[in-house]
């Protein structure tokens, strides 16, 4: 069947090559697209005719009196596996316009045949998508969950490792970026990715054949450098562990962990690396706008101090280093650390203070990404 989306597609790509006229009509005979907008939605006689007897026809300016809806051109039959789908005219003089009717039309039918083939693909990624999404959320596996994996060709017998990619950007994935990041990873079988929302990435490392860490970190790194270098987009990759493929789940909820620590400074972050890290998921939402709340809302109020604050942790408390990326004397650096205590009563030189100031800037930033 021929949409009006594709329709329309075909009128702008003709119109590139051709100054006349055209229109695109159902086998019903209605124009479904013209670039004369007011013939839209109009009835077409000729083109009736020609999805009816399957033919070329040839309409001569006499022709407009006898038949409704048409003028002088060549209307010609659209087939899509040896049916007809639709007809495609072209006003104008039969004899100036005949010559380009046969290239019209394998054109129309190539933009039909590339569009179906799209759409095929797409299915087939949606149906993965949605594939592993239930795989992820199923805890037993039952028939048509196993014949569902063996119609999409995914195989459900070796480990995986998942990998979560965020865009940073917030720039959608569009079909050509994501040809490029299939084509990126096509050494790799046994992997699927999958797009999981508008800018998050989901793959899954097949292991069958054993890959290190080290060997994975460089392959994702250039998939980094390749998003940054091809599409200006800064990329954010969390991995999980190595698991059997029914515990998918762990290693989906450890990949999305180790995400929250990669995005913190744009790099990519294996779960099993992480340490205090793994303690901040079990602590409620609410428990963390609270200690918010206690610590650093009013330091919050001069963003000179929490700026000061992050530089300090981000140099292992180097006084001298923090200075220098500040741009400050080390005097004056002394006296903002004497301020951000006066302010939130935690004393930036003392271990437990260190350590409170530390958490609430971490909750504070999982609380504003969200």
């Amino acid at each position: 069947m021929l949409l009006p989306d594709l329709a329309n597609k075909i009128v702008s790509e003709v119109r590139k090559l051709l100054d006349e006229d055209i229109i695109v009509v159902d086998n019903s005979g209605m124009i479904m697209a013209s670039t004369d907008p007011s013939r839209i939605g109009h009835f077409h006689e000729g083109a009736y005719i020609v999805s009816q007897q399957k033919e070329k026809l040839v309409i001569a300016s006499e022709d407009e009196k006898t038949m409704e809806g048409v003028k002088a051109g060549i209307n010609l039959p659209i087939f899509f596996n040896q049916d007809v789908v639709g007809v495609i005219g072209i006003t104008g003089a039969p004899e100036k316009v005949s010559p380009y009717g046969e290239l019209l039309k394998k054109m129309t039918e190539l933009l039909i045949q590339e569009s179906y083939l799209s759409e095929r693909v797409e299915w087939q990624y949606r149906a993965i998508e949605t594939f592993v999404f239930d795989w992820i959320q199923q805890r037993e596996w039952n028939k048509t969950f196993l014949d569902r994996s063996s119609l999409l060709g995914i195989d459900l017998t070796i480990g995986r490792q998942a990998a979560l990619a965020h865009i940073e950007d917030n720039r959608n994935l569009d079909r050509h970026i994501w040809q490029t990041i299939l084509s990126w990873n096509e050494d790799f079988m046994d992997d699927l990715i999958v797009r999981w929302g508008n800018d998050r990435i989901l793959f899954l490392m097949g292991t069958k054949k054993s890959e290190s860490k080290r060997r994975l970190r460089a392959r994702l790194d250039s998939f980094k450098k390749m998003m940054s270098s091809k599409f200006n987009m800064t990329v954010s990759i969390g991995i999980g562990q190595k698991v059997p493929p029914h515990l998918l789940k762990k290693s989906y909820d450890q990949a999305e962990r180790a995400l929250k620590v990669a995005r913190r400074n744009k790099g990519i972050s294996f779960d099993d690396e992480l340490t205090l890290e793994m303690l901040f998921d079990d602590i409620r939402t609410e428990t963390k706008k609270e200690f918010i709340d206690r610590t650093i809302t009013e330091l919050m109020k001069d963003q000179e101090l929490i700026q000061t604050i992050r530089a300090l942790f981000q140099h292992n408390l180097s006084l001298k280093k923090t200075a220098d990326r500040l741009h400050i004397h080390i005097n004056t650096l002394h006296y903002r650390l004497k301020k951000i205590e006066e302010i939130s009563g935690l004393n930036p030189r003392g271990i437990n203070d260190l350590v409170t100031l530390y958490l609430a800037l971490i909750f504070l930033d999982e609380h504003t990404n969200k």
